[in-house]
């Protein structure tokens, strides 16, 4: 099974969320980053419908592929900074 970690990390000027090389919108606050991975973190588990996605590689390289909808990857928060 796959696994996504969210790593809260600073950020332009405040605090976001990473999964790979791709960081959230920016938050004001490290309590609204680890907030909104939590959120995002289980939501990517919720089964749904078997349908095409795309997305764009650390290349800028466009992939596209189907996603089988009870095909969820385990997911974890990594927040090593622990403070706000």
């Amino acid at each position: 099974m796959t696994k996504v970690t969210y790593e809260i990390v600073e950020h332009d000027g405040g605090w976001a969320y990473k999964v790979g090389g791709t960081f959230s919108e920016t938050f004001p606050s490290h309590a609204d980053a680890l907030a909104a991975a939590k959120i995002a973190a289980g939501e990517q588990q919720v089964a749904g419908r078997t349908e095409g996605i795309e997305y764009e590689d650390t290349a800028g390289r466009w992939h596209g592929e189907v996603s089988q909808g009870d095909d969820r990857p385990e997911t974890e928060i990594s927040d090593a900074t622990k403070s706000d």
